[in-house]
């Protein structure tokens, strides 16, 4: 179920070939409102270039740059200097303590891997975790005087891994970690930058940083010196393993239990399901060979009663299918999309990959929204089809997006790096406009000239007289009852995939997954066919909206988690923060509800078609 990533270089490195250390925006899980790193006064290269990035990656925050930090393969390198502050100004000081108190981490990558800095195992063991870059510096307290300090790590100690191959040469970079420090540096004065002599940190005498010296506080015109080790070690880690140890675990057996957890609930469906047909199987046959109790057998069976009004369009039936339309969108654009990460070709290396691959599978399946609402609008015997399709391609996205703009706003105002900048929204809009809905238009265009769906039986003018259901038959509780099974059926991945969300976790389980939405669809599916059927069985024939909302409120059920999450495992205080965070669930929980409510409308859907078509009424 492990898809190992494995972008990056494709061959080795040279002894003393130059590898270029890129730095990444600075991150925190208590505001997930990330910063561009250069934004803290960190020291810059002569001149800052910008790496190509993908819309997925713009859309994340990211903003990747060159640095001054430069290796050379297998060349170890003790106290280089990077760069000197000569004076921190006021308004640079204040912004580095406020990066602290928010725990703040800078992140770097080398040939495409992330720094990260050791730890062991929970368990005391060896085995080594990974905590994703390096914090920016830290609160101290000195005990003699009982005062907190703030201080900035300004020494890196980086240690490369690489591999090699063979008999070759040429090695490859596989592992990438760091151990900051804090010092303040003493040097000979006047300082020289292009040899300076410092007297904390000197190759020449070996005496290295080891965390015993003064710390480097953060004040104002204080002279701060940033320097760094780089240390490279053999590793019998290969290539093509590098980030095992990134996306390594200690709790995979939990994905297990999710896995059988949820195949528990579908078989408990699944019996059910083929209980109900086998049953109307058997009342089909015992009609046929019975003709004699034919009346009586239909009198008995509620669901044959109400065959003259099972078909009649529901109230607001157009925007039923604008909303079907939408969902099977939805469906295939994350269906094609877990097939791709499951083959391993949306791994956690290719940065933006899995956000920019929907994006443009949904723009694509914009043919499918549009000919499946059309296909369903014609059978209602409706007539405005343009008016449909506009209905189709701007109803769902303009909810998703009015939401993002309004988010994008806040995060703008933040002067955060995660505010997509102008161009990339002019792109989605153009994504949007300029391909989608056309293409929902096409998809239109070729569903109405299909001849529409014909009913297996024929509806009557006049409605039937729906009798007086039961308390537990009522729409509010079936349609809550519907949601929990196939909530209950993801719940445990969704820890896992919020954690990757909000704590900027890697994931990577794919496989899992993909299976875990196969059960989903199954578990929607068979519980609206369930409830569906008991519905009918009483006599009541307005199945069309229930359908759609009994399986589509275990995006209810979603949300209720994503606020327990927030306050069970997030430590935001920020007001931005907070809104971001349940702003951005409800665009989660609203796809959430157009996905499966559209799993449980077309199955049953088939079940209602198949069943009223399996019986001959005069």
């Amino acid at each position: 179920m492990l898809n190992r990533p494995s972008r990056g270089h494709t061959v080795g490195q040279d002894l003393g070939d130059e590898l270029q250390v890129k730095v990444n925006k600075i991150t925190s899980t208590r505001t997930q409102l990330p910063y561009e790193y250069y934004s803290l006064g960190y020291c810059k290269p002569p001149k800052v270039v910008n790496s190509a990035e993908n819309l997925g990656e713009v859309l994340r925050g990211d903003r990747i740059e060159n640095s001054p930090y430069l290796f050379h393969m297998r060349d170890d390198k003790l106290c280089l200097v990077a760069c000197k502050i000569d004076k921190l100004d006021s308004a640079t000081a204040k912004n580095i303590r406020e990066k602290i108190d928010e725990e703040y981490r800078v992140n770097m990558i080398l040939d495409n891997l992330p720094v990260a800095m050791s730890t062991v195992g929970p368990d005391g063991t060896v085995t080594k975790f990974y905590e994703h870059g390096f914090p920016v510096g830290s609160k101290e307290i000195v005990a003699d005087r009982d005062e907190q300090k703030y201080v900035i790590f300004n020494h890196l100690a980086f240690t490369v891994f690489y591999h090699k191959d063979g008999e070759s040469k040429a090695s490859r970079v596989v592992g990438f970690e760091v151990t900051p420090y804090s010092v303040k540096h003493e040097y000979e004065k006047p300082f020289n930058e292009d040899k300076p002599n410092l007297f904390t940190c000197n190759a020449n005498t070996k005496h290295l940083v080891d965390g015993s010296q003064p710390w480097q506080e953060v004040r104002e015109n204080e002279e701060i010196i940033f320097t760094y080790d780089v240390k490279f070690q053999s590793s019998p880690i290969k290539w093509a393993s590098r980030w095992d140890t990134y996306l390594l675990m200690s709790d995979d057996q939990i994905h297990w239990f999710s896995i059988l957890n949820s195949l528990m609930i579908v078989l408990f469906l699944s019996g059910m399901v083929a209980m109900i047909m086998m049953r109307t199987l058997y009342q089909d046959i015992a009609r046929y060979n019975q003709l004699e109790t034919q009346e009586e057998a239909q009198e008995e069976t509620g669901w044959k009663l109400v065959h003259a009004d099972v078909f009649r369009p529901p109230s607001n039936a157009g925007l039923l299918c604008v909303y079907v339309g939408s969902g099977v969108q939805f469906l295939g654009m994350t269906g094609v999309t877990m097939v791709f990460a499951a083959l391993g070709f949306l791994s956690p290396a290719n940065r933006g990959g899995l956000m920019t691959a929907m994006l443009f599978l949904w723009v694509l399946m914009g043919l499918l929204a549009g000919y499946s609402s059309s296909r369903l609008f014609k059978m209602f015997k409706g007539t405005e089809w343009k008016k449909n399709t506009i209905r189709t391609a701007f109803l769902f996205p303009a909810v998703v997006f009015c939401t993002f703009f309004f988010l994008n706003c806040l995060i703008w105002g933040e002067k955060s790096s995660g505010a997509v900048p102008f161009g990339t929204m002019f792109a989605l809009v153009f994504l949007w406009f300029g391909i989608s809905v056309p293409l929902v238009f096409i998809g239109s265009y070729f569903g109405f000239k299909k001849p529409p769906l014909e009913d297996p039986v024929r509806t009557n003018k006049i409605p039937r007289q729906i009798p007086e259901q039961a308390w537990y038959m009522h729409p509010i509780i079936t349609v809550l009852i519907g949601g929990i099974l196939p909530f209950g059926a993801v719940f445990i991945e969704l820890f896992f995939i919020l954690t990757s969300i909000w704590l900027q976790q890697f994931y990577y389980i794919f496989g899992f997954l993909f299976l875990v939405f196969l059960i989903l669809a199954v578990t929607c599916a068979e519980i609206t066919i369930v409830l569906c059927y008991f519905q009918l069985c009483s006599e009541d024939y307005r199945w069309w909206w229930r359908s759609y909302f009994t399986s589509g409120s275990s995006a209810f059920y979603l949300f209720l988690y994503a606020a327990f999450y927030f306050f069970s495992k997030l430590d935001i205080t920020k007001v931005v923060s907070g809104i971001l965070y349940f702003g951005y669930m409800i665009i989660i929980s609203y796809s959430f509800f157009v996905l499966t409510g559209t799993i449980g409308f077309l199955a049953c859907f088939w079940f209602v078609r198949t069943i009223y078509a399996s019986v001959k009424f005069d």
